[in-house]
């Protein structure tokens, strides 16, 4: 059973539901929030927190506002270091994102953070009536995007990449990776318009450090090649492919992984020139609903281009999902990264 959404905000504890898996160690509650890096991989600790912190070291102009949830956002870092201006709205996210136009207006450029789930569904009118259609310097940052909480629907975004991307006016971007995020934060910052970016919060895993990665919005970033598979991912969902692409090497299958960090705008010309390379499958893998995401915006690409390849798509299915630990969800719902390798090579057969 979901948790309320209220009450679980405040404290972030449930108990897990299904049947246990064999040959795995038993999940506990907190595995319902637990991190999405593997016990052996490097993480940094509240990178968006501490990358607002270095920017607003430079700039007067960057203000940090939160609906009580600056603890789960790693907000409240920037507090510490500029109480005064750290904005802790309550349990108001309309009235926040309402604030945070008219602080723009007056030439300050707000990063509101609050949880995707609520942002995107009880304050959607209000960022697209006074942010969206104003074009306001503003930048919505939030936690818990798709599949990223254990406590069922009421806090699972699993929908927000399409409705976001839906709003005129709106960047939408989904990080992979701690360096990510550091690297985004200033560059959202230098952006003039409303963004939309999805967080990951606390210890966030570092991936893209091994692949001399660099951050542009708009621009998709081909991190490894493959002459068998190219995966098209975005968010999460890369380091994932980027870990079946290794376990696909295993048995001489060559996977090409497309990291597409900007949702909108689409970098329709990489992706093009990724697709168009002949015999490949390309599967596209996000942490987000099958319906108007990545997955439909690669698709819409392609075919209005004339190009024909055998695709596949991996994402949530169009339901409400299950509460439970993570990383049973994760393999319930086929995003892990062994449902991943798995279901690829099926289709390869």
């Amino acid at each position: 059973m979901a948790v309320g959404a209220q009450g679980a905000r405040r404290r972030e504890a449930g108990m897990t539901r299904g049947a246990p898996v064999m040959n795995k160690p038993r999940l506990t509650t907190s595995a319902m929030i637990a991190s999405i890096a593997d016990a052996d991989q490097p993480t940094k600790a509240a990178p968006f927190g501490n990358a607002l912190v270095e920017v607003a070291r430079k700039r007067s102009d960057i203000v940090g506002m939160t609906a009580d949830l600056g603890k789960y956002t790693d907000l409240h870092i920037f507090g510490k270091a500029f109480p005064d201006r750290y904005y802790q709205m309550g349990m108001a996210e309309q009235l926040m994102f309402g604030a945070a136009s008219g602080l723009a207006a007056e030439g300050f450029v707000p990063f509101a953070t609050t949880y995707a789930v609520f942002a995107t569904r009880r304050a959607y009118d209000f960022i697209h009536q006074t942010i969206a259609e104003e074009n306001r310097n503003v930048k919505i940052v939030c936690a818990l995007p798709g599949l990223t909480s254990g406590y069922g629907p009421s806090h699972q975004a699993t929908e927000d990449l399409a409705v976001m991307r839906a709003m005129p006016n709106m960047t939408v971007i989904d990080p992979c990776d701690a360096l990510e995020i550091e690297q985004a934060v200033p560059a959202i910052a230098e952006h003039q318009g409303p963004v939309y970016m999805r967080l990951l919060r606390g210890q966030v895993p570092l991936v893209l450090d091994k692949y001399d990665y660099r951050f542009e919005i708009g621009k998709a970033k081909l991190l490894c090649d493959g002459s068998d598979v190219l995966f098209i991912s975005t968010g999460l969902m890369t380091m994932r492919t980027l870990e079946a692409a290794q376990k696909l090497a295993a048995d001489k299958i060559a996977a090409a992984v497309l990291h597409v960090s900007t949702i909108k705008p689409l970098d329709a010309d990489t992706i093009l020139a990724q697709v168009r390379k002949p015999g490949r499958l390309v599967v596209v893998v996000e942490n987000h609903t099958v319906i108007g995401g990545l997955g439909e915006a690669v698709a819409g690409v392609v075919l209005r281009d004339g190009i024909a390849p055998k695709f596949r798509h991996i994402g949530l299915p169009d339901e409400f999902l299950d509460a439970g630990a993570l990383p049973t969800l994760h393999d319930r719902y086929g995003i892990s990264t062994d449902a991943i390798t798995k279901q690829t090579k099926q289709w390869l057969e």
